[in-house]
């Protein structure tokens, strides 16, 4: 399934001390965390509890182009937006940002697993459907 009307979720990120380096910014594994949080927030937040009980998502990868720094007192913000969903993969975008300015573009993908197992699950239509707006196209499988 290819969500091209995807629902945009914000994740403030709280930038704690031990975030920053020797150089005086955000170390660049700091970022790493920040979007595990904001898509696990995502998916807490979009899909019906029982759908949350009963899976756990894995991250398979993440690709960071880093714009500009961010400093302890920053404002930041990560939007999230689920691109497409491939059997029991998702593919996201979270773009991290203070005010208009983009700190940080990450692509990431992740497995959904089965809480029980710890198999891999696909999601069902219904559930992934709440990720996104209706839309009177529809959406495309994949």
């Amino acid at each position: 399934m290819v969500v091209s009307n995807a629902i945009p979720h914000l994740y403030p990120v709280g930038i704690q001390p031990d975030d920053v380096d020797f150089m005086g910014h955000v170390n660049n594994a700091s970022y790493l965390k920040w979007v595990q949080d904001a898509v696990l927030d995502h998916w807490r937040a979009l899909a019906p509890a029982e759908a949350v009980a009963q899976h756990l998502w894995v991250a398979l990868k993440h690709e960071i182009t880093y714009r500009k720094p961010t400093f302890l007192d920053d404002e930041v913000i990560a939007t999230v937006l689920l691109e497409k969903v491939q059997g029991a993969r998702a593919f996201y975008e979270t773009v991290i940002r203070r005010g208009e300015e983009v700190l940080a573009e990450v692509k990431s993908s992740w497995c959904c697993v089965d809480a029980s197992t710890l198999r891999p699950a696909r999601i069902a239509r219904e559930v992934m459907q709440h990720f996104f707006a209706p839309d009177d196209s529809g959406t495309s499988a994949d």
